[in-house]
């Protein structure tokens, strides 16, 4: 039997275990799929010892950490800086990041002509993903962070109505308001938000956050992380079962 599963903090929440348990069961493949809450990224290295592991997944807030405890590192998830997606091969453990094809593949259908510039909501793993695909496509980008360190960077305190309102496209990598944290937005100026902007939530639960839904009753497009969450996974089962 195959063995997969989910690296993270709290997994109480987590889309990855029913819908790869829902794939097996479909496919009649004999796998299970586990959550593995980790309180510190050290407690990973005996779990990557385990034999019969065949792929695992990774989420928030390990993306990043987990890195210096693989063999190898695929080329995009080392330029990106961040892993979603372990493959266990010829014993040794190799590290992607399928939230790129995710969300670059997820966002297109949504992108208008003349969103050149966007925000990016947090600085954590989901952000350099999201950063990635947002650069590729020729966006100009304005991080905001509790704690802005670079040039690029503003604090939630500066996010100010101009500054929303020269973003059309607004992306919150955060897990503020993630259920049951529904009442929780990201603090930044809402008004400045008009018809023209698209504003994507990389949560997938509760389905309309109250940043999206900030968005939408300023009539805003809104878009959450469901599609690009499905669409990562499948990449993920894809490099779990390819023979390179």
């Amino acid at each position: 039997m195959r063995r997969f599963g989910l690296i993270g903090e709290t997994l109480a929440y987590s889309f990855s275990k029913d819908y790869f348990q829902k794939k097996f069961t479909d496919l009649q493949i004999r796998a299970t799929y586990e959550n593995f809450e980790l309180a510190e990224i050290e407690e990973v290295a005996k779990l990557l010892s385990i034999e019969q592991l065949s792929g695992l997944n990774v989420t928030i807030p390990y993306k990043e950490a987990v890195i210096p405890f693989l063999d190898e590192i695929d080329p995009t998830a080392k330029e990106v800086g961040s892993v979603n997606t372990i493959k266990f091969k010829n014993g040794k453990t190799i590290g992607y990041n399928t939230d790129v094809i995710g969300f670059e593949n997820s966002l297109k259908p949504f992108l208008e002509h003349g969103m050149d510039r966007a925000l990016i909501l947090g600085t954590g793993g989901a952000s350099k993903a999201v950063a990635y695909v947002l650069k590729k496509i020729g966006l100009d980008l304005l991080f905001v962070s509790r704690n802005p360190s670079g040039s690029n960077e503003i604090s939630y305190q500066e996010c100010n109505s101009n500054a929303v309102k020269w973003h059309r496209l607004i992306v919150n990598t955060t897990p503020v308001g993630t259920s049951p944290n529904i009442t929780d937005a990201p603090p930044i100026a809402y008004k400045g938000i008009t018809k023209s902007h698209l504003l994507y939530d990389l949560i997938y639960n509760p389905p309309k956050t109250l940043f999206l839904k900030e968005g939408e009753a300023r009539g805003a497009s809104i878009q959450n992380g469901l599609s690009m969450l499905k669409i990562q996974a499948e990449k993920s089962w894809d490099i779990w079962n390819s023979e390179t």
